[in-house]
């Protein structure tokens, strides 16, 4: 059995992150300090003698003893990042600082979930991990962007410098249930307005690309990740290489959902990335991890998630 800090624990992923490792046998330590992470994400694992949660900002320093470090903390979405970019930089930064000293001190394995968008608006199609990227440094998005690469430079540097033991791995877009109902992200939008009957909201032409992962896959890769062998760091691309344009993913949504939802057209914002596909042969050779769920079943699944959300 393993002791496993999980930060941003009761958030989309983190949530998800402790069901698997907490029914495999691990020993967990939730922390979160809720800022788009939600006690109702973790409310059945409350009780249960190998789970903990701990309220916390990873921005200040954590002291426990742990063997294993997943560094999942950080909101994820343009609407809650760019709330306050200062504080979603100190985030990605001096959070990944502190976990790293943590790291350190208790000798623990830690893995950074990492993201896309350190590839920018891309002008390498798909993207491997050798590439490098197209980022504007002080665009409304760097704040997440840039804290990101940060965060892996500051990872690599502790691997090269202290020998701590790190796994960095890049994650694709990403949905199924427990995503935020309002955090601007594609696929809870349009599932969230087509259910209320509302106008589905399209950016741009619509033909911006996207690349939709279902969690129970990201998460599948992100434990084969951890748990790989200690001469891989990667990073490593995570997400499912099947691309979809926004109106394609809307059609299908509108078809699943059904109602008279009309699609309206807005402005695309600053920095939007127009296309987003990994490359995951690394992940197939390094991790034998491929994508099983289909957009599809995925959809039908996040679609009921929503329906008895807004239900209730």
């Amino acid at each position: 059995m393993n002791s496993i800090l999980v930060t941003g624990g009761a958030g989309f992923l983190g949530s998800h992150l402790c069901d698997r490792l907490i029914e495999r046998g691990d020993d967990v330590l939730c922390v979160d300090n809720f800022f788009t992470g939600s006690k109702r994400n973790i409310s059945h694992l409350l009780g249960l003698p190998n789970f903990e949660l701990l309220r916390h900002d990873v921005t200040f320093p954590l002291y426990v003893e742990v063997n294993r470090i997943f560094n999942l903390a950080c909101p994820a979405s343009p609407v809650h990042y760019q709330h306050d970019p200062v504080q979603t930089t100190k985030t990605s930064v001096h959070g990944a600082i502190n976990m790293l000293g943590l790291a350190k001190r208790v000798k623990a394995r830690i893995l950074q979930a990492s993201t896309s968008e350190v590839y920018g608006d891309p002008q390498v199609h798909p993207q491997p991990e050798g590439y490098w990227g197209h980022v504007n440094t002080i665009g409304l998005r760097s704040c997440y962007d840039e804290g990101k690469r940060c965060a892996e430079t500051l990872f690599f540097d502790y691997h090269r410098q202290h020998a701590l033991q790190i796994k960095v791995m890049r994650i694709f877009n990403t949905y199924g249930p427990r995503m935020h109902p309002n955090d601007g992200r594609v696929v809870s939008n349009f599932i969230v307005q087509a259910l209320k009957g509302d106008d589905i909201t399209i950016y741009g032409d619509g033909q911006q690309t996207r690349s939709f992962c279902y969690v129970d896959d990201l998460i599948d890769g992100m434990l084969r990740m951890m748990d790989s062998p200690a001469g891989f760091t990667g990073p490593v691309n995570v997400g499912n290489p099947n691309e979809f344009t926004m109106l394609e993913l809307a059609e299908i949504i509108l078809r699943l959902v059904g109602g008279k939802s009309k699609l309206v057209f807005g402005p695309l914002p600053a920095d939007d990335p127009k296309h987003r596909q990994p490359d995951i042969s690394l992940a197939e050779k390094q991790l034998g991890w491929t994508p099983k769920v289909g957009l599809r079943d995925g959809l039908n699944e996040t679609i009921a998630y929503f329906q008895k959300l807004l239900s209730s």
